[in-house]
């Protein structure tokens, strides 16, 4: 199948089920229960990822999992009504996408490159979010560690060119 016959069918995909779903909310509204509004943004990463498993089209896969990830942040949030821990979950979007190219690897046979390539950006969203959950106040538990956290980040920043240069001189 050519690219742009997948592209049509995914954007026609995309277009039908985003069409079902408002038209069910609206003519049903009590049909999902409780609606909130982060479902649509989860909902539209869900039906990347099924989009992307149904086309096999591995590059689908990272956009859904920062999309879908996005819309569980904002779906708590919405619960919650903690709507100033966007100061510091947006650290979490790298670690979204290295979720995405774990599972993009994974899709074209190579894992272990999904693992390394995805880890990283999986590591530094992690230590982000901490670091700054930690010096805006909502995460006490780090406490007055968040420096030892952007040390280990600068480290981290500053180590991988070289992990990457070592590994092209030895091919």
């Amino acid at each position: 199948m050519e690219g742009r016959s997948k592209s049509a069918i995914v954007v026609g995909v995309i277009l039908i089920a985003l069409g079902v779903f408002f038209l069910v909310t609206r003519f049903a509204p009590g049909f999902f229960g409780t609606f909130s509004w982060p479902y649509i943004i989860i909902g539209v990463g869900i039906v990347f990822l099924v989009v992307a498993l149904a086309t096999w089209t591995p590059g689908l896969v990272v956009p859904a999992c920062v999309i879908g990830g996005i819309g569980g942040i904002l779906y708590w949030q919405n619960q919650t009504g903690a709507w100033d821990t966007w100061s510091y979950a947006w650290a979490l979007i790298p670690a979204f996408s290295g979720v995405g190219v774990f599972l993009n690897e994974t899709m074209e046979g190579r894992p272990i490159k999904g693992i390394v390539d995805g880890g990283w950006p999986v590591l530094i969203g992690l230590l982000l979010f901490f670091l700054f959950g930690s010096f805006f106040g909502r995460l006490p538990w780090l406490g007055p560690w968040w420096a030892i956290v952007l040390i280990v980040i600068g480290v981290l920043v500053l180590l991988r060119p070289l992990v990457r240069r070592g590994r092209s001189q030895k091919q």
